[in-house]
């Protein structure tokens, strides 16, 4: 990592606790509830094959509504473009009115679009309601990892903030589920069952999260260093814990160490004024280090190709040469299988192994599988009247195995590193911007697959996607340093930003690094 390699003689790793903060835990699993609720609304709607059948929703609202393919495809592929709109405000709205009631938001969004559609008369008001639901599902994907980064004591981060990459998918099986449970009933309430129960979820989530505390980071912003420290001591694993924790933060946030009011007067950049240029426009060596390893993380993530595997796996698997839809059912249902256990697995992973070491390993299978994948496909294409079982077993095997490394690594990493990298004051608008990079690949990942198998063959759409691949192992290997064991607040020694008496980069002061401060002469580290 040459000069930004951190030894231990700079920042000393913190003593694991022999347990979990139970406290902790808790919050986790109610912030990561948006992903649920955003999981259930978004993927049971996408096509699950070429054969004539779309998995969830979509197969009752065609004929029902009687809207074309072109409506359909319209209908499934733009939510991630609406996403945008939630995740460019999710920073912003967070810094305002604080973490913790901008998931009450996105549960009340989530609440609102789905009933939307549920009751939807037309495709206009469809339409709509899914609007409202991409809103809610950028706001969500921004805040369930950011507070809960904020929350998690530094030895249990990882393991917490990979909560909700498993409620995603928790969510999407939830979601088939319901659609299996209602697609025996009168082909105009199916519909409308399938998409408006996704108003239930939405609703517990909006009532749990008022018992949540607030993320402390977000209080010491506006000079609650009281409230802060009683959060903190709740989700921490001794008093000795909260208390460093509590003296990084007010470091971070140029608040003096020896101040201990309850209360302290902050300067009114503590609700995010100002972030977007220092993010964009002006931002310091060490800002642009962090955006970059954010967006380059959210963007490989979406680029190699895994949306097109999970929504499109019945579709490879009949060019495979499966053709029995049971056996493509049976296959499809496997992969989403896979994807939860070893996402499941991948949370006790990420504070034991680290963040680096299972990305690169995860990456590294992903660009075997995806080989093994492109060339299985492609002797079936050269091979079109020949059933190859090898080829179909091969495809199979490496579909699930991409997925299983995927999901052991690059997935929930993603969310956990771009959640934990940036400064206190940029952190909100900062992982924003890394949503939407995600929300944009995405989208354009999955709306451009069949057509780019047309034009390059299912082969060679998994070669690109390999290539791709083999740039991100190349790009997390040589920019993306270790952050196992580091508080937030340690997080800018890694990139560059230190405190006044260090020389790390030579920044110029706290306050361009992104930090609040209380008067012109208290500079933060």
């Amino acid at each position: 990592m040459g000069d930004h390699k951190i030894t231990e003689d700079v920042i000393p790793s913190p003593e694991k606790p022999t347990k979990k903060n139970k406290f902790a835990f808790a919050c986790a699993i109610l912030a990561s509830m948006t992903q649920f609720c955003s999981a259930m609304l978004t993927y049971p709607t996408y096509e699950s094959s070429d054969i004539g059948v779309m998995s969830g929703a979509v197969i009752f609202i065609q004929p029902d509504l009687k809207i074309s393919d072109v409506q359909v495809e319209i209908l499934m592929g733009i939510i991630n473009l609406y996403s945008l709109f939630g995740s460019a405000a999710a920073g912003r709205t967070s810094d305002w009115i604080g973490r913790r009631y901008t998931i009450v938001l996105a549960a009340v969004i989530f609440f609102i679009g789905a009933l939307l559609m549920g009751l939807a008369p037309n495709y206009a008001v469809l339409m709509f309601g899914r609007f409202v639901a991409g809103v809610g599902i950028g706001y969500a994907l921004m805040i369930a990892p950011v507070y809960t980064a904020e929350v998690s004591p530094a030895s249990s981060r990882g393991f917490l903030t990979s909560f909700p990459e498993v409620f995603i998918n928790a969510g999407i099986m939830f979601g088939y589920v319901s659609n299996y449970a209602f697609r025996n009933l009168p082909q105009h309430l199916s519909w409308r069952l399938m998409l408006g129960v996704g108003a239930v979820p939405s609703v517990l989530l909006g009532f749990g999260v008022l018992t949540m505390p607030e993320s402390p980071r977000w209080l010491v912003m506006q000079g609650r260093l009281g409230d802060a420290k009683r959060v903190l001591l709740k989700t921490s694993d001794s008093k000795e814990e909260a208390e460093m924790r509590l003296a990084d933060i007010k470091q971070a946030a140029g608040i003096p160490d020896h101040c201990t009011d309850e209360v302290v007067q902050v300067s009114k950049q503590s609700h995010g004024e100002g972030v977007w240029k220092e993010l964009l426009l002006r931002p310091t060596p060490a800002v642009r280090r962090i955006l970059i390893a954010a967006v380059g993380i959210h963007f490989f993530q979406q680029a190699s190709g895994i949306d097109t595997v999970v929504l499109y796996s019945p579709r490879i698997f009949k060019k495979a040469g499966i053709v029995n839809s049971s056996a493509l059912l049976g296959a499809t249902v496997a992969v989403g299988f896979v994807k939860t256990i070893t996402i499941l697995i991948a949370t006790f992973l990420l504070d034991r192994i680290g963040r680096r070491p299972l990305l690169l390993a995860s990456v590294g299978g992903m660009i075997g599988c995806l080989a093994l994948l492109a060339t299985s496909l492609t002797f079936v294409d050269h091979h079109p009247d020949t059933k190859l079982m090898w080829a179909v077993a091969l495809s199979i095997a490496m579909v699930l195995a991409y997925v299983a490394f995927f999901s052991i690594g690059m997935g929930p990493i993603t969310w956990v590193y771009s959640s934990e990298i940036f400064p206190l004051r940029l952190r909100a608008q900062g992982a924003s911007i890394g949503v939407a990079v995600n929300r944009v690949t995405s989208g354009v990942i999955t709306m451009t697959f069949i057509s780019l198998t047309k034009a390059i063959t299912v082969g060679g759409a998994f070669f690109l996607f390999m290539g791709i691949a083999a740039v991100a192992w190349v790009f997390f290997y040589t920019f993306l340093p270790e952050t196992q064991g580091r508080t937030l607040e340690d997080m800018g020694v890694l990139f560059g930003i230190v405190s006044e008496n260090g020389n790390k980069d030579g920044q110029e002061s706290g306050e361009k690094e992104g930090h609040i401060q209380l008067s012109a002469n208290n500079r933060p580290a």
